[in-house]
């Protein structure tokens, strides 16, 4: 029954609209949460919705071109997270063993970058890339008039009707939002544009203190947002300079929209602290940390009886 409702509404190009509904339950985003934006609304779909996203996934992964951004490592085939951090920092260190040189890296934020996309303009790039229009109909369909209410404990508000943005916790969105940003490329050969998922980061290599081409990008990419309806988070994007130079130059910082951002000298990319001296120290020490904090909840159960098994699971 279940694959002639799905095979029927794939030939159609429309999704039933009790498959789209959707609760919203918001999720802190850390500990302790000051405002609304600490919040992460996840949509919680039926089971038949995801089962059918699954299928949808799955078949769009394997009908993608070879041609598509080869710096994108999110729902590629024998690509990870790994892969992204390695080409990172494979690409800076390269260039830094070169004669006055020095590497700026920028950490874009999106300001609720899965909530804003326009299905419109989404449906129009996989179709550029070759996928069959059938199937993105599909997508547009899938993404707008999706009946939703939010619930916090036993309270649920009235439902909703959204035409834009991909629900965070569907299976499909963060696959959309790759596809959505497959377009942001490099337009300068010095700089690399590399993406996992919403994460986003440029990578300046800059040569004889020549910041022209990265500044440009940085001008582009602002561009390329709002194009695209994505906001810039300024707040939280970071910028971190790795340069090893005896003799350094004092850097001018980088403004987006009108507001400098923020430099570090440490920051978490992908679940890996790295920093400007492009050695493991922060990293190696958040990993000891943690395992102490294990260690130490370990010895504390250990004594309240726990069985061994018990505790290996832990």
């Amino acid at each position: 029954m279940f694959t002639d409702i799905f095979n029927q509404s794939l030939s159609q190009s429309v999704v039933p609209t009790c498959f789209k509904r959707a609760t919203i339950v918001p999720v802190p985003k850390k500990a302790k949460v000051t405002e609304l934006n600490d919040y992460r609304p996840v949509a919680l779909t039926s089971v038949i919705m995801k089962c059918f996203e699954r299928l949808v996934k799955d078949h769009i992964t394997s009908t993608l071109p070879d041609t598509l951004d080869p710096l994108q490592f999110a729902y590629r085939p024998n690509r990870s997270t790994d892969d992204a951090i390695s080409t990172t920092l494979h690409t800076a260190l390269t260039h830094l063993d070169k004669r006055n040189t020095y590497v700026r890296m920028l950490f874009i934020d999106y300001s609720s970058a899965f909530n804003t996309i326009v299905p419109s303009k989404l449906v129009i790039k996989p179709e550029t890339l070759g996928l069959d229009p059938a199937l993105c109909n599909w997508v547009l369909d899938f993404l707008t008039g999706r009946p939703q209410v939010v619930r916090v404990g036993n309270n649920i508000s009235t439902p909703l009707i959204l035409n834009t943005g991909a629900p965070q916790g569907c299976i499909l969105s963060p696959l959309l939002y790759s596809l959505f940003t497959h377009d942001c490329v490099a337009m300068h050969a010095s700089n690399s544009i590399i993406n996992f998922a919403d994460n986003t980061t440029v990578v300046g290599l800059i040569t004889n203190n020549d910041e022209t081409a990265y500044r440009e990008e940085v001008r582009a990419l602002g561009v390329w947002c709002q194009e695209n309806n994505l906001t810039l988070n300024v707040n939280k994007t970071k910028e971190m300079i790795v340069d090893f130079r005896k003799q350094q130059r004092e850097h001018p910082p980088i403004h987006i929209d009108g507001t400098v951002v923020e430099r570090v000298v440490s920051f978490k990319f992908l679940g890996v602290h790295i920093t400007d001296k492009l050695n493991w120290s922060t990293h190696t020490d958040s990993i000891v940390k943690k395992a102490q904090q294990r260690l130490f909840n370990l010895r504390r159960l250990k004594k309240f009886g726990l069985s061994p098994k018990a505790l290996t699971n832990f």
